[in-house]
């Protein structure tokens, strides 16, 4: 549902009601601004002031009328920054959309200060990270794809692989994908669903993945709307059956980042209300999040 103004109907309170406050690191960027603008328009959320950077961006953003300061952590001390938004902003959790090079550092500095994280970054050593937030106990919910009904077919391709191994064997599988120009890797999303299409029996292999990254392709075969070129997500996936007769079309369109935006501030407002209840789990996906399906209202 979409309303217009500050939205009335806000993801399930914390146990105590309290407000969730929220720190977006990579704010300047533009997840990072989108998710912010996020908790701003939610209702029961603040946002944090200050946020840390690590790169030479503006003094301060503005996110609907609230300046966010950048702390640059090569000047001041990253660490020193969390503990006295612990004194500020006590309870507060933090959304991370920096940088791919900056993931593993980040994690262990947010677990070194005992400060939860929503992990929305890609990139880095995800094994090694998963592994020691997880030893640490620190709460997270980590994640490469934030977007909630993206995860959700992600999810549901991976369970059909399971319960029907091979169910397309014999069929020859297509996959194009078209992003942003300045997205040059393969998107991981696609590769997960091709993971589940091979377990299915396709037999396709990752490097087939057609990126279409030129504007012509983007509009013309595509279909992407000219005001989306500089942020969307278009995947397709064919199947064909040996003979021809047969084909099955598997497609899902995101134009701008707001479905990432939402699903970030569903995960802090998820994470917040297992910090809160003391669960005995710490670490989480959004799957996790999908499973306990609360959703907060958006608004424009």
């Amino acid at each position: 549902m979409r309303a217009r103004g500050r939205a009335i109907v806000a993801t399930r309170a914390s146990a105590d009601g309290a407000t969730t406050r929220v720190m977006v690191n990579g704010v300047s960027g533009k997840m990072g601004h989108a998710t912010a603008c996020g908790v701003v328009k939610r209702a029961g959320f603040e946002l944090v002031p200050y946020a840390l950077t690590k790169r030479a961006t503006a003094a301060t953003t503005d996110v609907l009328g609230t300046e966010v300061r950048g702390v640059d952590v090569g000047e001041e001390d990253a660490g020193e920054t969390l503990e006295r938004a612990k004194r500020e902003y006590p309870g507060f959790i933090v959304v991370d959309y920096t940088q791919p090079d900056s993931v593993n550092s980040n994690a262990a500095l947010y677990v070194k200060h005992g400060v939860p994280f929503v992990m929305g970054t890609t990139g880095g050593d995800r094994e090694r990270m998963l592994r020691e937030v997880k030893e640490s106990g620190n709460y997270a919910v980590i994640a490469p794809q934030m977007g909630k009904q993206v995860v959700a077919f992600q999810a549901a391709m991976k369970l059909m692989a399971e319960q029907f191994p091979g169910a397309f064997e014999g069929y020859t599988l297509t996959v194009t994908e078209s992003h942003q120009s300045s997205k040059k890797d393969t998107s991981g999303t696609a590769k997960a669903i091709v993971a589940s299409f091979n377990d299915l029996g396709c037999g396709f292999d990752l490097n087939d993945i057609e990126l279409v990254r030129d504007v012509e392709s983007q509009t013309g075969k595509m279909g992407v709307p000219e005001e989306h070129l500089l942020g969307h997500a278009f995947h397709t996936y064919r199947l064909t059956s040996a003979d021809g007769t047969v084909s099955f079309e598997f497609q899902h369109n995101v134009c701008g980042r707001s479905i990432y935006a939402e699903g970030t501030v569903d995960a802090v407002g998820f994470l917040k209300r297992k910090v809160d209840a003391k669960d005995p789990k710490t670490l989480y996906d959004m799957i996790d999040v999908l499973k306990e399906g609360a959703m907060g209202e958006w608004v424009k």
